[in-house]
């Protein structure tokens, strides 16, 4: 595995796994959470429990596939995701079984920049997983294929930056009101009024419901309640505050309210969230 020039740098995260990281382009950081490849020099598999982040995810693999990955409350068999992947934004916890070997770049978008990315209504990406060709065409097929034949991540930046950049550049504009309503949601963590949202976007309550849950993949109510746990999740994993000190910073009404949230939205306690430590939205099991 060659790390390659250019700015490419790779962390041991744990074991005998590696995240390699550049410095994203100019262009793509108002789409972008995170972009990095990952690989391993062992074979581990490996169970993780996704929970909600307010994020959109594409996972492009360059080794092994991923085993199954089903919702917590699904009924019948998991979906088996061979290859490539997109997962829309979620209300409710996920897991994912890996068989191991991973080698793989994975992105979190931002819900505007994956409307923008994708070009589609991002509702119908809601608490899905898919593979990658079924939302960007064929030719996705051939990136993946050209990023994995060659094993300098810098070359892999070079061609995904690219790739990433063009279709953004052709995708659609958000309506102005869906980006300041999600705007404020986002930076208050969840914790503005919808009531205040729909005054400053001048929509009714309905329109700004149809509108943003087509853009954004949920309902304003509902984002709100994901960034809020997704906030607090983030300030457990830190060690930064006591449960009732991370309810109130957080605009939950107290600490019952925090754990019936970390419940319906994770199925586990802010306790086990804190002991577990999640990265990137994924909790081992």
């Amino acid at each position: 595995m060659i790390a390659g020039g250019r700015g490419v740098g790779m962390t041991r995260v744990g074991g005998g796994r590696w995240r390699v990281t550049r410095p994203w382009p100019p262009a793509l950081r108002p789409f972008l959470h995170s972009y990095a490849g990952y690989w391993e020099a062992t074979v581990s598999p490996f169970r993780v429990r996704l929970v909600p982040t307010g994020r959109a995810v594409l996972v492009i693999s360059l080794g092994a596939p991923f085993a199954q990955v089903r919702r917590l409350d699904q009924a019948g068999p998991a979906e088996h995701v061979v290859g490539s992947l997109i997962a829309g934004l979620e209300d409710g916890p996920r897991v994912l079984d890996h068989p191991g070997g991973q080698e793989a770049i994975r992105i979190e978008l931002t819900p505007l920049g994956a409307y923008r990315l994708f070009a589609m209504p991002m509702r119908e990406l809601t608490n899905q997983v898919v593979e990658l060709p079924h939302v960007l065409g064929p030719r996705s097929a051939e990136l993946v294929e050209r990023l994995a034949a060659t094993g300098d991540w810098g070359a892999r930046f070079d061609l995904l930056d690219a790739a990433l950049l063009a279709r953004l550049d052709r995708g659609p504009d958000p309506a102005p009101e869906v980006s300041h309503a999600w705007r404020l949601l986002s930076r208050s963590g969840g914790a503005v009024p919808i009531a205040r949202i729909t005054a400053e976007v001048g929509w009714s309550h309905s329109y700004l419901v149809r509108r943003f849950t087509q853009q954004i993949g949920l309902t304003p109510k509902m984002s709100a309640r994901v960034l809020r746990f997704h906030r607090a999740a983030g300030l457990l994993a830190r060690a930064q505050g006591e449960l009732d000190d991370v309810a109130a910073t957080c605009g939950f009404y107290d600490q019952a309210h925090l754990n019936r949230e970390f419940r319906a939205l994770a199925d586990v306690t802010p306790g086990a969230m804190a002991a577990a430590r999640p990265a990137e939205g994924a909790v081992p099991l």
